[in-house]
């Protein structure tokens, strides 16, 4: 079946997280100013249970990317209702 996922994990920097736990993916880098902010120019992933994980530009086009794949895009489905 074509655009069947493997599996419900990705590879996020060096961490396997379950797709199920993404809440939200950010849209920007991170920037807060802080001169000792080690995220600064990262991509925040947010899990459930107020944690994150942090990723390039490319990590995050993955991740989206991803969940478009394990979620069904309706753009994709060829369903005629979307």
């Amino acid at each position: 079946m074509a655009g069947r996922m493997d599996s419900p994990l990705i590879l996020v920097d060096d961490k396997h997280v379950p797709l199920y736990r993404i809440v939200w993916v950010a849209d920007l880098p991170h920037w807060c100013g802080d001169k000792d902010c080690e995220r600064e120019g990262e991509y925040e992933i947010r899990l459930d249970v107020e944690e994150s994980v942090w990723t390039s530009l490319r990590g995050r086009d993955h991740v989206i990317a991803s969940l478009k794949k394990w979620c069904g895009d309706p753009e994709d489905d060829n369903d005629p209702l979307f």
